[in-house]
């Protein structure tokens, strides 16, 4: 009997163009293949245990003899390649419409209305690097307190301020605003607080980012899970993502090792269900900088901690590490790329060497979830647990 699943997500690891990514402008991405070409191999020799080298067109990683693990290469069904759509459709709800998106900056008539709201002047309203706005615009906003609002190519609406100017609370309060009047067809999936400190030339980015997501459009595995009973605990920013939606505990980190961290804690408590992790900075901090010897560090760092969370769990747990979408450093460009992402599972109560080959959603995975923890189905997805189950 399997009582409780350890789910990462791996934020933006993926491993491979899809086959529609010309229509997003992807074709070439291998956020993967690309690191590892670029630095001349990746040392991840934790995750090649459990199979990643074996997946399905893989590249750039060493294949394993007898993997321990079970391991796929999954497609996403939705019309997307950002966070949103990513761990929803792994929460079961399939997003055939994508969510709007402002390449050339917002309406006139939705920055008024927020200026109104807020009582604080906008600028910047353009798609732009969150890093690069900084250094353009972040010391005008510090002389007259007004906050910067700025898009990607994902459905972002993004406030920055210097947070000794806006207070956090301030600035969460306008964030609230914001996705209370961003509805309709202004409906972007995501509000983002991007608070920063520093001077001029020396603005940085805090942890106290947070997102502010629409309420999914029905019920996902996580209220089917938290409707049984069971925990469902959000580590990181998966709070976020579901608008609180099914979560029963959750905790916000300041990067990948405190994710890490804070996971190994819930694993070491009694608690059966859910642990559900997101491990960002792969996307926030290297693959939206482009820093791809930072990324191929934070993929080896990850897989140090791997064989502590394996060695940590019990004999009736199972873990899932997957991603959400790509975020290929090494590509022209900051945006998030439509890749194929990994899939690994492993636990005492699963085959060995179990290769699922290419799935057609990431809805699979939620509900084998659903499937392994007996609650009610969800409304996407094929359960693949007879498949791994002994």
């Amino acid at each position: 009997m399997i009582d409780r699943v350890i789910w990462i997500v791996l934020d933006s690891v993926g491993m491979g163009e899809m086959p529609d990514a010309e229509k997003f402008g992807d074709v070439g991405a291998n956020t993967i293949g690309n690191i590892s070409k670029a630095v001349g191999g990746l040392s991840i020799p934790n995750m090649v245990r459990l199979g990643l080298g074996n997946i399905e067109n893989i590249k750039g990683v060493d294949k394993c003899e007898a993997p321990i693990g079970c391991y796929a290469r999954f497609e996403e069904a939705s019309n997307g390649k950002d966070t949103t759509t990513g761990h929803w459709e792994m929460g079961g709800v399939v997003s055939k419409v994508a969510f709007p998106t402002y390449p050339n900056g917002f309406p006139s008539e939705v920055i008024e209305k927020f200026e109104k709201l807020t009582g604080r002047r906008v600028i910047g309203n353009k798609p732009a690097s969150g890093t690069a706005i900084l250094d353009e615009i972040a010391e005008e906003q510090m002389k007259d307190g007004s906050v910067i609002v700025y898009t990607s190519a994902d459905s972002v609406f993004q406030i920055a301020a210097h947070e000794e100017v806006v207070p956090l609370d301030e600035l969460y309060r306008m964030c609230k605003i914001a996705r209370e009047m961003l509805d309709g067809e202004n409906a972007v999936a995501r509000v983002i607080a991007r608070p920063f400190v520093g001077t001029p030339g020396k603005f940085t980015r805090t942890p106290n980012r947070r997102d502010f997501s629409l309420i999914p459009p029905y019920d996902t595995v996580l209220n089917k899970i938290k409707n049984k009973g069971l925990d469902v605990i959000g580590v990181g920013k998966i709070e976020d993502i579901f608008c609180g939606q099914g979560i029963t505990e959750a905790v916000h980190t300041k990067d990948n090792m405190d994710g890490v961290d804070k996971t190994l804690e819930y694993i070491k408590q009694d608690n059966k269900g859910l642990i559900f992790t997101n491990l960002v900075d792969f996307d926030m901090k290297w693959g939206h900088r482009n820093d791809f010897k930072a990324y191929a560090k934070g993929l080896e760092e990850f897989d140090v901690r791997l064989k502590e969370i394996v060695d940590a769990m019990k004999d009736n747990d199972v873990l899932f590490i997957t991603a959400d979408h790509g975020c290929d450093p090494t590509m022209p460009g900051t945006d998030h790329s439509r890749e194929h992402v990994p899939f690994l599972a492993y636990g005492k109560s699963l085959k060995e060497n179990v290769d699922l080959g290419t799935r057609n959603s990431f809805a699979d995975m939620g509900q084998t979830l659903a499937d392994i923890l007996n609650v009610e189905k969800i409304q996407n997805g094929e359960s693949f647990l007879k498949e791994i189950h002994i």
